[in-house]
């Protein structure tokens, strides 16, 4: 999943990308509302943690004119401010969730996995079973047959995005957009190395993970 994080406490940001990226999630991150809208409209976010205090722009400005605009992707907010009328002003201008701060970081990681399955409709459920294959995306944790994997988080977030559609294809440049933010080096066949890795660690005994040439991988039981 990739979350975009919209805050201009450097030190905080910094704390909020690197827990969203031991989460295997891929993170972009900006310090003004008009950069937020801008990436919002051009990125398949999965969530946007959006501090209501910005520089150029309440965060409760941006989240109105993200509605205004048609975008309906799932936004926590985040305040120093911890009154009821701020949660009710931004729950009323289209936010899903509200964290004030100060706030646990693995609270935070759990809302906004919470929120990435809302935002897909429902149809990402908290456990999903693939043959021998369990994924707990509540505990962040998979095995097959019982049997623990230990993975890295970008091989998580490969299988969590194949998991969501098992049977069919997810193209390479989906699968990228989920695990690669814009900040991240990426080598040209950094993909088909996560993928390999996660192909034989769910080997043997677990789903199949099929190429099809030049267009993307499926998750087959």
């Amino acid at each position: 999943m990739r979350i975009l994080v919209v805050e201009d406490d450097l030190a905080l940001a910094r704390g909020l990308v690197a827990a969203i990226r031991a989460q295997g999630g891929a993170v972009d991150h900006v310090d003004r509302g008009s950069a937020a809208l801008r990436e919002v409209r051009a990125q398949p976010y999965a969530a946007v943690v959006l501090d209501i205090g910005l520089p150029d722009m309440s965060g409760l400005d941006v989240l109105r004119r993200m509605r205004a605009a048609g975008v309906r992707t799932p936004v926590l907010m985040l305040t120093a401010l911890g009154r009821l009328q701020d949660r009710i002003d931004g729950l009323d201008a289209g936010a899903d969730d509200y964290l004030a701060k100060p706030f646990e970081l693995d609270e935070l990681q759990a809302r906004i996995r919470a929120l990435a399955r809302r935002g897909r409709g429902g149809e990402l459920a908290s456990v999903v079973r693939i043959g021998a294959l369990t994924l707990d995306r509540a505990r962040g944790e998979a095995d097959v047959g019982g049997a623990p994997l230990d993975l890295r988080p970008r091989e998580w977030a490969v299988l969590d995005a194949l998991a969501a559609k098992p049977g069919e294809l997810v193209t390479r440049e989906r699968l990228a957009a989920e695990i690669f933010d814009y900040d991240s080096p990426v080598a040209p066949n950094a993909l088909d190395v996560h993928v390999g890795r996660l192909r034989r660690k769910l080997s043997p005994g677990g789903p199949a993970i099929r190429t099809v040439r030049g267009r993307g991988y499926v998750l087959e039981a």
